[in-house]
């Protein structure tokens, strides 16, 4: 009987354990930042969108922000254009633009479509919608990039409304400048300043990378937890390099305009948001204030 009860046992222990965290996050903001492989296979999909929904069903009010660089970069590719990149941003004329519109909106109808089927209402939107994302043009090193945006104000409003009604949004990241002109935004600046607009108590990066680490070549070097001063420091150093550097900057950025904590998680590993939100230990590294107390549990 003993032997029988065992797994049971252990299952009530893991809800024990997520108890602290559902009770700390209830009805507050998470931000998720949606993409790399965690897109690509419908496994990994179908994870995440379990873990949303759960998230939204015990009480979070969860935002999804996504991506669809992969997608983009194939439909591209189908019209004969090779897709470009300057220092990691897609080179956008007005015809790779039209793609993104179309392709990041029929992304973001599955998205709602699999939250939906879940049992949860969801409402698909881009930047453009209520004005949430306004832009001005943005360069790589003073060049032109074309229709790439830098998001400069965020009108959370449409956001407010969703969550109030019981609406879990998911924002495709296209915004309008000035003139009402479509601009293609990373995904990550997006996220970033939707969850500094709305004081969102997490900010959570679903990448294809484990977290940060202070020597890229040796895994006993990950690093679980930093204040904004040791990101830094490790900036500084040159510890950081290639694309984690302005993902390290959003994360640093946003903890010190108001996100309570920002984590970078690895997408490819199944149910890695509700392992890191809802167990003591984590998956991913997690950012915070440097006044913040790191005793306890990792809330």
């Amino acid at each position: 009987m003993e032997t029988s009860m065992q797994p049971v046992l252990q299952k009530a222990e893991v809800l024990i354990e997520a108890l602290p965290y559902i009770q700390r996050f209830n009805r507050k903001i998470i931000v998720i930042k949606y993409g790399g492989s965690a897109m690509e296979s419908p496994e990994l999909q179908r994870s995440v969108i379990q873990d949303v929904t759960l998230l939204k069903l015990v009480g979070f009010k969860p935002i999804i922000v996504h991506g669809g660089g992969k997608a983009i970069s194939k439909w591209v590719a189908k019209i004969g254009k090779e897709p470009q990149f300057i220092n990691g941003l897609r080179v956008t004329d007005e015809e790779t633009m039209e793609i993104a519109e179309m392709v990041l909106g029929r992304v973001n109808k599955q998205l709602v479509s699999m939250v939906q089927e879940l049992g949860v209402r969801a409402a698909g939107i881009t930047g453009k919608d209520g004005g949430l994302l306004t832009v001005t043009k943005k360069t790589a090193d003073g060049q032109d990039i074309g229709f790439v945006g830098e998001v400069s104000q965020v009108d959370p409003k449409i956001l407010y409304d969703l969550l109030e009604k019981d609406y879990l949004p998911i924002v495709a990241p296209i915004g309008q400048d000035g003139s009402f002109q479509s601009y293609n935004i990373n995904a990550d600046d997006a996220a970033c300043a939707i969850a500094k607009a709305v004081g969102a108590d997490k900010l959570a990066f679903l990448t294809d990378i484990e977290g940060v680490y202070r020597d890229l070549n040796d895994k006993s070097t990950f690093i679980s937890r930093l204040t904004c001063s040791q990101a830094d420091e490790l900036i500084a150093e040159g510890h950081i390099g290639g694309g984690m550097l302005p993902k390290l900057g959003g994360c640093i950025d946003a903890v010190r305009q108001g996100v309570n904590r920002v984590h970078i998680l690895d997408g490819r590993i199944p149910h890695c948001l509700l392992l890191e939100i809802f167990t003591n230990t984590g998956v991913g590294t997690m950012f915070m204030a440097d006044n913040d107390d790191l005793a306890g549990e990792k809330i």
